[in-house]
């Protein structure tokens, strides 16, 4: 018996870091313009590109094994699955977005509590609705198929909209009123394949190498030479994941260094490095760090 995983990929925003991510991972995938089903180097995985939007639908049904979708879209669908990992990563970088209540700047609307007899438009429909529930509040929530920021205030009165930095709701004269959730990446399951021993197994794996492939995102590796006599004063500058890697070189009172740090802070630390003594500094990009 062939044992094959169904996993679904995000299409539209979320695809290229995606598979930039899988490929980072270790799997090459190819792509053709026009298919939506990405052939993995991997006979044992199958996928699809489907909409973040609805991926966890076709997730819970079991038509797919798994997928990768927004936290957001898992709540929206008010999905039935099972959560393998969280994985934070998005189109813009690698940090959480936020769904927010946004209004004109001169609107009369204040707080949550100011949406009361209100019309929002948004895309997050069904959380929104349970999001004002629970407040007390009752509004009239209205689907939006896009362009959601041009529709305050003649086609709504308030929008529900996802941003990461705010600069797109600034930019046609919106404010923030609240946060209704924050949302990032998560891998999920169907709960009958992840009680399937081969399949829970596979997915693991994937998910151990996804998260290493983001945790190395960040860091680099360090390589540099230290002469005894400065041993100590280098030590005391360098932090890693757990302690510098050090190997005596064959000339007597030197030994070879090697550290992972977050990339940032290597400008600033090299030239610390130097005065202390080390030298023969090399720097390399990395693929995964997995604890």
């Amino acid at each position: 018996m062939n044992n094959k995983l169904k996993i679904g990929l995000p299409k539209g925003s979320l695809q290229e870091a995606t598979l930039k991510l899988f490929r980072k991972a270790g799997y090459h995938i190819t792509v053709s313009p026009r298919s939506y089903y990405p052939i993995f180097d991997d006979p044992e995985i199958e996928s699809m590109l489907i909409r973040a939007q609805e991926m966890a639908r076709y997730v819970a049904d079991g038509h797919l094994d798994c997928g990768l979708t927004g936290y957001d879209w898992v709540l929206e669908q008010n999905a039935d699955v099972h959560e393998v990992a969280e994985l934070i990563y998005g189109k813009g970088g690698f940090s959480p977005v936020k769904w927010v209540i946004a209004v004109p700047m001169d609107s009369k609307i204040k707080t949550v509590k100011d949406l009361e007899g209100k019309r929002i438009a948004t895309e997050l429909v069904g959380f929104t609705k349970r999001y004002l529930k629970s407040k007390g509040i009752k509004a009239e929530v209205d689907f939006s198929w896009g362009a959601t920021e041009v529709k305050p205030p003649h086609l709504a009165d308030a929008i529900v909209e996802l941003t990461e930095t705010g600069a797109s709701l600034r930019a046609n004269n919106l404010r923030i009123v609240d946060t209704i959730i924050e949302s990032t990446t998560r891998f999920i399951a169907n709960k009958k394949a992840w009680q399937n021993k081969w399949k829970r197994q596979k997915m693991e794996n994937i998910a151990m190498l996804l998260k290493g492939a983001l945790a190395a995102e960040e860091k680099v590796g360090l390589k540099m030479n230290v002469p005894e006599k400065s041993f100590k004063k280098v030590l005391s500058l360098l932090s890693a994941l757990h302690s510098p890697t050090v190997s005596p070189l064959s000339d007597k009172g030197w030994y070879a260094v090697e550290v992972i740090i977050d990339e940032k802070k290597v400008r600033d630390l090299l030239p610390k490095l130097k005065n202390a003594g080390a030298s023969g500094f090399v720097e390399y990009p990395l693929n995964k760090v997995i604890p």
